[in-house]
């Protein structure tokens, strides 16, 4: 399939869903232009370079917090645990 990016067309093959790789282009596209727009930079490399850098710091930055709250549901649910055995344990 064709997709543009910040003017540019390419040719994406794989066994992508179409409209996913439609977004994933959209939101690089729209995240060059921002980009562009905030740096005043015109060339292409540089704010692509930009992009990816801003596109990774929101990937680590989800990962992180996916694994932190990874982190608080496992102590939680260790909490749970010890809470039901005492419960069991007096009960029997």
């Amino acid at each position: 399939m064709k997709v543009q990016i910040y003017d540019q067309t390419y040719n994406v093959a794989g066994d992508l869903d179409p409209e996913y790789v439609a977004n994933l282009a959209q939101h690089v596209d729209d995240r060059m232009r921002e980009i562009a727009r905030s740096t005043g930079t015109v060339d292409s490399v540089r704010v692509a370079v930009l992009a990816a850098l801003a596109i990774t710091d929101e990937l680590y930055s989800l990962r992180q917090s996916r694994d932190e709250s990874s982190k608080t549901l496992r102590e939680e649910a260790r909490r749970c645990l010890k809470l039901i055995e005492r419960a069991l344990h007096q009960t029997a």
